[in-house]
């Protein structure tokens, strides 16, 4: 960990009362959450601490309770899950981002037992679905490739409901784009030849929202290798010319 994240644990230990040290140092209002001190409450805080903060009002409080219920989820497993799920859905985009980060701190512990979550996850709501997406799709989680091919497939299952949807005005379907818009690359890029028949298969798709998630993806940097041939793979054969007969 950073030495700000350390410097934060020990300024921690020091209280008793948290809460005003954690909202003078949040960093809002303003576009970026302390998230050196997200982590630093993660690591620290006892788990009634946790509980407390991450049903908080106040969201910058949620945010670090909600982040660090992934540290203690191996002890209360269905507990913390059943929590996390709800506050999938939460109408404040950073409570959500602490979903996000507590399933991966929950992946680096056991991704064989997030994935198996996360495949009934990817059969929910929208807002569900991006948690998923979101949890799953982070480079660190993504180091054995049996782990890789079960995220692949429950990229399929969520963008197969993305292209089945009806209600896109609204906003769980416009985060949801919005996550696999760069969650593909990342498992393709841990994967590419497994990661290979569900990309030409999807850039096929006539859907705009499926076509914008396949484009978005193809523009990350890490996906240079695959690029060029899934962009000669996506391309219509050129009809054959017929010599004409003189």
């Amino acid at each position: 960990m950073g030495l700000r994240v350390e410097t934060y644990r020990t300024e921690l230990r020091r209280l008793q009362d948290w809460e005003p040290y954690l909202k003078k140092h949040s960093g809002l209002p303003g576009p970026r959450a302390n998230l050196e001190l997200v982590t630093a409450v993660a690591e620290e805080a006892d788990p009634d601490r946790l509980w407390r903060f991450s049903a908080s009002g106040d969201e910058f409080l949620a945010l670090c309770g909600t982040a660090g219920l992934g540290r203690i989820a191996l002890l209360e497993p269905d507990t913390v899950m059943a929590w996390l799920h709800e506050l999938a859905s939460d109408p404040r985009w950073r409570v959500r981002e602490g979903v996000a980060i507590a399933l991966q701190r929950i992946g680096r512990e056991s991704m064989p037992g997030l994935i198996a979550d996360m495949k009934a996850w990817a059969r929910d709501d929208p807002y569900v679905q991006r948690a998923a997406v979101a949890g799953l799709c982070e480079p660190a989680l993504l180091k054995n490739n049996s782990d890789t091919v079960e995220v692949l497939s429950i990229l399929d299952v969520v963008t197969r409901s993305l292209a089945a949807a009806t209600d896109r005005d609204d906003e769980g379907f416009r985060v949801l784009r919005q996550a696999l818009g760069y969650g593909w690359s990342v498992a393709a890029a841990a994967a590419p030849q497994n990661a290979r028949p569900y990309l030409e298969k999807w850039m096929r798709a006539t859907d705009k929202d499926v076509a914008w998630v396949m484009k978005s993806n193809l523009g990350k940097a890490r996906m240079s290798g695959l690029r060029a041939s899934l962009e000669a793979a996506a391309k219509p054969p050129k009809a054959a010319v017929r010599k004409s007969r003189r």
